[in-house]
């Protein structure tokens, strides 16, 4: 699972079938203090989640076929949920 702040929005004019209806979101990676990693991706939008929010993406090409249950689909990264509270203890 990847931490990650969405940031923007992916347009295409031309698709593959399998994108039509679903939203491609650039993904900002975030360390465990939120801040940017200097790293991004581009997720398939699962949750409707929306511009500057918190998110948890896999980042896994058979993880995320599972999640939208097609095994020969052509997808990697898939966000799969919003961030409401993040707590990290050390030590």
């Amino acid at each position: 699972m990847i931490l990650g702040r969405v940031c923007g929005t992916v347009h295409s004019t031309i698709n593959h079938e399998f994108y039509e209806n679903r939203r491609l979101l650039v993904v900002d990676k975030l360390d465990f203090d939120s801040r940017p990693t200097g790293d991004y991706l581009i997720a398939v939008d699962w949750v409707d989640c929306g511009d500057g929010e918190t998110v948890l993406v896999i980042d896994e090409g058979n993880s995320a076929r599972q999640v939208v249950d097609d095994p020969m689909g052509p997808i990697r990264s898939i966000i799969v949920g919003v961030v409401d509270e993040l707590q990290v203890e050390f030590g």
